[in-house]
Parts: C-alpha cells; sequence; structure tokens
C-alpha cells in the first residue's frame, strides 16, 4: 500500500472518530448554546486535518446538533421557544410510544437495571456534575426504550436528544437541581406494576416538565 493510500484509507475512520466525539459531547450538553466551533479548532482538539472534521460538521448540521450559518460560523443551536415546543411535543410523542411499547417486556433484570441509572443520576446531582446528569438521565430513557425493539423510533427520539442537548444544559442550570426526576421513580412503579396509563403518564410528564420553564 502507497503512502497515499494509506492516508486516504485513514480518513473514514478519523471522520467517524471526530463525529461520534463531537455528537456525544452535543448531547450530553457538554457545550452550551450558540458554543462558537471551528473547523481549524475540532482539527487541533481531535488531532486530525480539516477534511475529517469537516465532514463531521457536515453531518452534525445535516442531524441538527450544529448550525452552519450563511458566513460560515459553525455553533451549537440555540433554541426558540417555538422549537422548544415543538421538540417537547416529539418527545412525548415518540417516547410514550417507545415506554408503551417496552412494558410487555420490562421484566425485572430491566427494572433493576433502570434503578442502578437512576442512582447513577442522584450522584450527579450531587456532585452537580451537569453533562453526567444529562448522559445519565438520557442513559435511563434509553435503556428502557431498547425494549421496545423499535430502531427506528429509538432513532428518531435520539435525533431530537442531539438537538436538544445544549438547551438540556441551561435547563440543568436553571433548574439547579438538587434530587434525581422525581417522575423517574414513578416510571419504574408503572413497571413493576404492569400500568400502562400510569406508565404513558409519568414519562410525558417526565420528558416535558422541565422545557416548559425554558419555553416560557
Amino acid at each position: 500500500m502507497t503512502p497515499t493510500a494509506k492516508s486516504s484509507d485513514s480518513l473514514p475512520v478519523a471522520h467517524d472518530r471526530v463525529y461520534r466525539s463531537l455528537r456525544q459531547r452535543v448531547m450530553y450538553g457538554d457545550l452550551p448554546p450558540g458554543h462558537a466551533l471551528t473547523l481549524r479548532g475540532i482539527g487541533k482538539d481531535y488531532e486530525v486535518s480539516m477534511t475529517p472534521a469537516r465532514e463531521a460538521v457536515r453531518r452534525l448540521v445535516a442531524e441538527g446538533a450544529l448550525t452552519l450559518s450563511a458566513s460560515g460560523r459553525i455553533s451549537t443551536p440555540e433554541l426558540s421557544s417555538e422549537r422548544i415546543e415543538e421538540l417537547a411535543a416529539l418527545r412525548a410523542l415518540i417516547e410514550v410510544e417507545l415506554a408503551s411499547r417496552a412494558l410487555p417486556r420490562a421484566h425485572m433484570a430491566l427494572i433493576e437495571r433502570l434503578q442502578t441509572i437512576n442512582s447513577a443520576v442522584s450522584e450527579a446531582v450531587a456532585h452537580r456534575d451537569a453533562v453526567g446528569y444529562i448522559r445519565t438521565n438520557l442513559e435511563f430513557h434509553r435503556t428502557l426504550y431498547l425494549r421496545a425493539q423499535a430502531p427506528a423510533m429509538l432513532a428518531m427520539a435520539e435525533t431530537v436528544w442531539l438537538q436538544m442537548g445544549p438547551t438540556m444544559r441551561a435547563l440543568y442550570g436553571k433548574l439547579r437541581r438538587t434530587e434525581p426526576p422525581h417522575y423517574h421513580r414513578l416510571i419504574i412503579a408503572a413497571l413493576r406494576a404492569g400500568d400502562e396509563p400510569g406508565l404513558r403518564l409519568a414519562v410525558r410528564t417526565d420528558v416535558t416538565q422541565g422545557l416548559r420553564l425554558l419555553a416560557t
């Protein structure tokens, strides 16, 4: 293999590494709303050339995780109240349906796993760790929704989470949480009882209640 071919083959690997890392940072609120990025800065942070940095940004812009202005400015989204309301409504529709589909497959091992994750949520809250809180909170929901066996629907939910990551960071700062979400306990209780109406209500309230503070 020639050096040129080797360099060319490594580009998709580098691009995917940058994409996945940046995607995670945005989804988990590591970057605040309106945070500016540059291709040069991304390349320096991840020790890659401009090409994989540009490709990663292109994919993230397409997913709504980043915005690209007409002047070429790259930044995390700053959502309007109307956009927050829209995404909150999407969360309520998609995630309630995912939870409902997961209920028949909610065995004890799943419930115990959710309790363990919720303990990690509590720990993140106790340490005032915003990124840890958002990450473990989404892990709680993702773990439940995987049992729905509806990959297309889950992918849609994750796209919404991705677009809202920086906003969730802003929400965490506004809420100043001192304890984990109350509705997580109600979700677990509904799963134990096989209570579908209770589960749907708990999930809907959990994914929308805080967002109302930002939309007003």
